[in-house]
């Protein structure tokens, strides 16, 4: 292993806290990691690294060198991206629900793979928190507001949001025409990831948000869930309309007060700072946001005309 590639094990290592999960991202043997960052130290000088059977931490000096190697490795994957007809290649690790994947990646995924053929794309699937740092990961596509964090987001579009509820829970309680007419009607909760707690109803009234909380007497942190238990006739939700356009196109869910639409949700792209100009990532943000701009539309223009 020459200097370079060692040196990119090393980064590796230090994100990943494990050699062995090191060498799985990388495709590599154990061993190999481990000789290339026992030639890393006695190059050095130094001690790169604290081991433990179960954990592996960066000495101060490690720390130091794992932050020059991440800016070496990419400004030198940057200048060989720059040259005609060199592409990325290797790992991309993207975290992604499955529906928000199958709605907008999918879709334009294979012409993806062609033009790049050097990428191995691993798709993880979830809406959790995620350690992008510790659990090997490139970017994570989210929707919502984001909270203050220390990686670099890139929001790439708007939802457009739907109130909505089966059409058995509108035979038993009714359809509602204002906002006041939602006395009586009960929603189905949806908890905070990042709090805990029930998000209430939302609703634009006269150019304002206007919130409204609902009895509930379930509430969901998984958004297939909500879903499904809105099916059920359970209460009301809110959700991206693309999750639920062909229930509302068959009628099993109906649309509620869509002239006081929610808030569309932002949706963003996150990845580490040591992340930032590599060019997999970045290829894959170009394309992405393309094709999210390119799937909303027909989305939105179904909206419009259900309205």
């Amino acid at each position: 292993m020459d200097r370079f590639d060692a040196m990119k094990a090393f980064v590796r290592i230090v994100e990943r806290r494990s050699f062995t999960a090191a060498a799985e991202d990388l495709g590599l043997p154990r061993s190999t990691l481990t000789d290339a960052v026992k030639g890393l130290e006695a190059r050095l000088g130094v001690r790169l690294l604290h081991r433990t059977t179960r954990h592996v931490s960066p000495t101060l000096d490690g720390e130091a060198y794992y932050e020059r190697c991440v800016r070496l490795i990419a400004e030198l994957e940057d200048a060989e991206s720059a040259f005609a007809g060199s592409k990325p290649t290797g790992l991309l690790h993207v975290d992604v629900h499955g529906t928000l994947a199958r709605q907008f990646i999918f879709p334009g995924l294979p012409k993806f793979l062609e033009r790049y053929p050097g990428i191995e794309l691993f798709m993880s699937d979830g809406d959790r928190l995620v350690d992008l740092i510790r659990e090997g990961i490139d970017c994570v596509l989210r929707v919502g507001e984001l909270r203050d964090s220390d990686m670099i987001a890139r929001r790439i579009g708007l939802l457009q949001e739907v109130t909505c509820a089966s059409a058995t829970y509108i035979a038993q309680y009714g359809l509602p025409k204002s906002i006041d007419d939602l006395a009586g009607h009960k929603m189905i909760g949806f908890r905070s990831s990042a709090t805990g707690g029930i998000l209430p109803l939302e609703f634009t009234v006269g150019g304002a948000l206007r919130s409204v909380s609902l009895p509930c007497s379930i509430s969901m942190a998984g958004s297939d869930s909500y879903v499904e238990a809105a099916h059920l006739g359970l209460g009301l939700i809110q959700v991206p309309r693309y999750r639920v356009a062909d229930e509302l196109a068959r009628g099993t869910l109906v649309a509620v007060l869509p002239d006081y639409p929610p808030s569309p949700s932002p949706v963003s792209v996150l990845y580490p700072h040591s992340r930032q100009l590599s060019p997999r990532v970045r290829v894959f943000v170009e394309w992405l946001s393309g094709e999210f701009v390119a799937r909303s539309r027909p989305v939105m223009e179904g909206s419009t005309a259900s309205s």
